[in-house]
C-alpha cells in the first residue's frame, strides 16, 4: 500500500514519515475498512480519501503546537472520537505522547481499541462516556496539554467539553469548516465563564474539498469554575451565549 501522496502533503508541513509510522497508517486504514462493514465509522472508503480527508485533515494543527509537544511529555484528549481521528493519526507522529480518546458510543470505542492495540500504541486510554462526565473526573479535568474536536459540535458546546479538561496554560484545537466567525462570535460567554481566549484561526487547504478548512485555537487562560461542565446533553441543548 502506497502512502506517497499522504507523504506529499505532510512535506507540505515540514514533516515526514518513518517506517513504522508509514506502516501504522496502512494498517489503521485496513482495520477501518473492515470494522466499517459493521460498525457506521466513516462514509469515505477510498484509500486517497482517507489519507486526504482524514489523515493529513487530521494532521494540520501540528505546525501550531507548541515545541515541547515533540520535545517533551505531552497529554492530548480528543473529544468525540469517533473513528480516531484526529487523535490516533496525531499519536502517530507524536509517539511520546499521551492520548485519552473519549467517545459515547460503544461500538466505536470497542473499535478504538482494538485499534489502539493492533497499532502497537502505548499510552493511550479510551474512555466509553460524556465529555462532561469526563470533565467532572478529577482524573481528567484540568489535566491535558492539548485537547481536540474534530466534526462534534458548534464552537459554544465545544468550549463547555473541552476546557475544562485543558490545563491553564493548554490549548483546545477546534476542526472547522468554511465559515467560522458566527461561531466565534457566539462562543466569546463561553470563553469568558470556562477561561479561555481565542489564540488564532488558522486557514488549512486539503486537497479535494472545495472550500478552505480552518483550525480555531483556544488557549486556557484560567481556572474553570466548578459548576462548568454542565450535566450531559445541556450544553448542547443550551449553550453558553
Amino acid at each position: 500500500m502506497d502512502t506517497a501522496l499522504l507523504e506529499e502533503l505532510l512535506a507540505r508541513l515540514g514533516l515526514r514519515l518513518e517506517p513504522a509510522q508509514r506502516e501504522r497508517f496502512c494498517r489503521y486504514y485496513r482495520e477501518l475498512l473492515d470494522w466499517n462493514q459493521r460498525v457506521n465509522l466513516t462514509t469515505l472508503v477510498g484509500w486517497e480519501e482517507v489519507q486526504v480527508q482524514h489523515f493529513y485533515d487530521s494532521l494540520t494543527c501540528l505546525p501550531y503546537l507548541p515545541a515541547r509537544a515533540w520535545e517533551s511529555p505531552y497529554r492530548m484528549v480528543d473529544i468525540g472520537a469517533g473513528a480516531g481521528f484526529p487523535g490516533l493519526p496525531l499519536k502517530i507522529l507524536l509517539p511520546h505522547a499521551g492520548l485519552t480518546l473519549i467517545e459515547s458510543v460503544a461500538k466505536k470505542t470497542a473499535f478504538l481499541r482494538h485499534l489502539v492495540e493492533a497499532l502497537g500504541l502505548e499510552a493511550v486510554q479510551v474512555l466509553t462516556c460524556r465529555a462532561e462526565e469526563a470533565g467532572r473526573d478529577p482524573f481528567h479535568r484540568e489535566a491535558y496539554d492539548l485537547a481536540l474536536a474534530r466534526a462534534v459540535a458548534a464552537l459554544p458546546t465545544l468550549v463547555e467539553y473541552a476546557l475544562p479538561l485543558v490545563r491553564i496554560g493548554g490549548i483546545f484545537v477546534a476542526y472547522k469548516g468554511q465559515e467560522v466567525e458566527e461561531e466565534i462570535d457566539q462562543a466569546q460567554e463561553a470563553l469568558r465563564l470556562l477561561g479561555g481566549r481565542l489564540s488564532a484561526v488558522q486557514e488549512v487547504e486539503v486537497p479535494g474539498l472545495e472550500a478552505p478548512r480552518h483550525l480555531v485555537i483556544l488557549e486556557k487562560v484560567s481556572p474553570t469554575p466548578e459548576r462548568f461542565p454542565r450535566r450531559p446533553g445541556l450544553p448542547a441543548k443550551r449553550p453558553l451565549r
